[in-house]
């Protein structure tokens, strides 16, 4: 009876991966069969999953929509494609006169097959843009002045500020906006009250509140020992080995201090006092100027304000330029880790699969559909960059052997695309079964 909760979190997790993983997978492949169609290339089949069809149709075009048994991917055959992975059916395109020969994705012109290749990529870095995009259109942005918007229950009592008090100082500091509120949360010492002085009603009060930056937990990862212990998203840690804890910098440091000695927590949860028990565990953390630095973490975000705070509607392309930098945001970060993996800098553990993606998005989605949303905005650009990657079978791997025949005048022959992209095959299986083994033995 044990196992069933494993189960059925496994479970909950695969579902929410197939979920993530097929809009990702979806989007991709619709950028290769709508610019391929664009550009007169004729697709035949249109996968979502590999093996047995499920559910299969046809469209007036005659392409093969079709729902495959293993949901770990997708493909778009064109006409004298040999197989999903778009090899050259050398047969087949011998049999075929030049104008069907043009439809073909290895006889049409060499731009209409770079778009084609190139389009699955981009069509995922679209879709991470527009939905971070989306995302700060529904959820607005932080207006100023710092002004509060919500109150919620926190463990500290009554708090006398209402919706729309506008924060004007913060113990003797002047808050004309919420950047000179953040840089408070480097200088202003842990205090169980706080001054504020606050405009309501068109009046300056002076009210005393609670400390701004509580240990509110905003973001609990996943495969990390705050995860594996139960903590979750919105939960107050008012102690730490029986010490009481004011503010999430609180946390920060009793964890660097206590490095892999084990630490009993008190968490508040809707009114409830919990107790949790987890040890630190070493971690490879991103650093602001690039690099990493090792740290002692539970993995567990902090981070705001005791108050949600007044937004307001963005502007389309604020909105816009805000996905942008998201999505490049993703890719810069995950090249970075990448990077520092292949010269040793870091742990070759940061390098996960399947498994930990699978982790994630269950884990995404237990704490709120914009959680769950951003993780698949962040998937949508991590594999447009790995299909990047200049390895046979891969979009990227397609785009240099056009490249090659751009400059060559002539593509590779048949035999070194056979042998590549058995290559190819062989180096993408190794990563994933690398991958999948660190998502077992790097806990």
């Amino acid at each position: 009876m044990d196992s069933l909760p494993d189960i059925g979190t496994m479970l909950y997790n695969g579902v929410f991966f197939v979920i993530a993983l097929s809009v990702v997978v979806f989007v991709h492949e619709m950028g290769h069969y709508l610019v391929g169609r664009w550009t007169g290339i004729r697709a035949e089949v249109f996968s979502i999953g590999f093996g047995k069809t499920l559910i299969s149709g046809y469209d007036r075009h005659g392409t093969k929509w079709q729902v495959a048994m293993i949901p770990l991917g997708g493909y778009v055959k064109f006409l004298g494609d040999s197989d999903a992975a778009s090899g050259k059916d050398a047969e087949f395109m011998g049999e075929l006169d030049e104008e069907t020969l043009r439809h073909t994705m290895h006889g049409a012109p060499l731009y209409a097959r770079a778009l084609t290749v190139a389009a699955g990529p981009v069509f995922n870095f679209v879709l991470s843009i527009i939905v971070f995009a989306a995302l700060m259109m529904v959820q607005g942005e932080v207006a100023n002045p710092p002004t509060v918007g919500k109150l919620s229950n926190i463990p500290y009592g009554a708090v006398d500020l209402q919706p729309g008090d506008r924060i004007l100082q913060i113990d003797g500091t002047e808050t004309p906006d919420y950047e000179a509120i953040g840089d408070l949360a480097d200088t202003l010492p842990s205090s169980p009250s706080v001054s504020y002085v606050i405009e309501r009603d068109g009046q300056q009060q002076t009210i005393e509140g609670p400390y701004p930056f509580p240990a509110r937990i905003s973001l609990v990862q996943p495969q990390s020992a705050a995860f594996d212990a139960g903590l979750k998203l919105g939960d107050y840690v008012t102690a730490i080995d029986g010490n009481p804890i004011i503010g999430f910098g609180d946390v920060v440091d009793t964890v660097r201090d206590t490095k892999d000695k084990s630490l009993d927590l008190s968490v508040w949860r809707d009114g409830e006092e919990l107790n949790f028990t987890l040890t630190p565990r070493l971690s490879d953390v991103p650093l602001n100027e690039g690099g990493f630095e090792q740290r002692w973490l539970i993995g567990m975000t902090g981070g705001g304000l005791f108050f949600e705070p007044a937004r307001q509607q963005p502007s389309i392309i604020d909105a816009t330029l805000n996905g942008i930098d998201s999505t490049f945001g993703v890719l810069t970060g995950s090249l970075s880790m990448l990077y520092h993996v292949a010269v040793g800098d870091i742990s070759t553990c940061n390098v996960r699969g399947i498994l930990t993606i699978a982790e994630t998005s269950g884990a995404t989605a237990v704490q709120g559909i914009v959680y769950f949303v951003s993780f698949i905005a962040m998937l949508s650009a991590a594999i447009g960059m790995v299909n990047l990657f200049p390895i046979p079978v891969l979009d990227g791997g397609h785009l240099v052997f056009h490249f090659y025949e751009a400059i060559a005048g002539k593509p590779p022959s048949d035999r070194v695309l056979n042998v590549m992209m058995s290559v190819g095959i062989v180096l993408v299986l190794g990563l994933m079964l690398f991958a999948l083994g660190n998502d077992i033995f790097c806990r």
